[in-house]
């Protein structure tokens, strides 16, 4: 749960920066928009910039369509570089050259600390696959025009969807109660990425129990008894699709 106190690094950020990205999980565009956070941007009248990360987990042919009517925005990996310089330049863009203060928000474990760094060129913040490590407020300097103000990750304050979380990674795949109930609803919605990344016996008209069992056997995620230990499968289902092993 996110603490009050981190909406308050958030309204502060907003107030002081003149362009706001917003980092969205380029494989789940529409579930890491915060949509409250887009409505105070839009009633404060500063512009924002959306920015794609984790580009490289989309096959090519997919983003292609991911864009819509987000605009301006930019794809990039901020794990492997790409994409940071075309950013620095319609931040620069934006700002008409001149000097900037650039605030970052998004959902928790979108990769606004990778995108961070990325930019600088430095291990300015801190990171980890762990949701909610940002804790604070940090300015970081990019350039001589460019300085970022970064934020904890945050949820809309009214959005409970426990299984949303899970699948952004919003909600470690550790701390998930129910792990087998969001593990077959994301085999469910994404059959054919895993199985394909898997490569299990069954099908894509094998039911989402089914799959998840064969997971089981395969990697000897096994209980007492020799049978399916589908919590465990779970778990690790969910570890390698937030970690980004399972590409869309």
């Amino acid at each position: 749960m996110i603490m009050p106190s981190f909406w308050k690094h958030v309204n502060k950020v907003l107030k002081e920066a003149e362009i706001i990205i917003e980092v969205l999980d380029a494989r789940m565009v529409e579930d890491t928009r915060n949509f409250e956070i887009e409505k105070k941007i839009q009633t404060l009248g500063k512009k924002i910039l959306y920015v794609f990360n984790k580009c490289d987990l989309v096959k090519d042919d997919k983003l292609k369509t991911i864009k819509g009517d987000l605009r301006p925005s930019v794809f990039i990996s901020s794990k492997d570089k790409l994409g940071t310089t075309i950013l620095k330049k319609k931040i620069l863009e934006m700002s008409r050259g001149n000097a900037v203060t650039v605030g970052i928000v998004g959902y928790p474990n979108v990769g606004k600390s990778s995108l961070i760094n990325a930019l600088s060129g430095r291990g300015s913040a801190k990171t980890s696959s762990e949701s909610g490590y940002t804790k604070g407020f940090q300015k970081i300097r990019v350039d001589s025009k460019i300085l970022l103000l970064d934020t904890p990750g945050v949820l809309p304050r009214k959005e409970k969807d426990v299984t949303k979380h899970s699948r952004t990674g919003a909600l470690s795949y550790g701390k998930i109660k129910d792990i087998e109930g969001v593990a077959l609803e994301l085999i469910a919605d994404e059959k054919e990425l895993i199985l394909e990344f898997y490569k299990t016996v069954g099908g894509m008209d094998d039911e989402p129990e089914d799959i998840l069992e064969q997971i089981a056997f395969k990697f000897k995620k096994l209980a007492s008894g020799g049978k399916a230990n589908l919590e465990v499968a779970a778990r690790m289902l969910l570890k390698d699709w937030q970690t980004g092993k399972i590409k869309s």
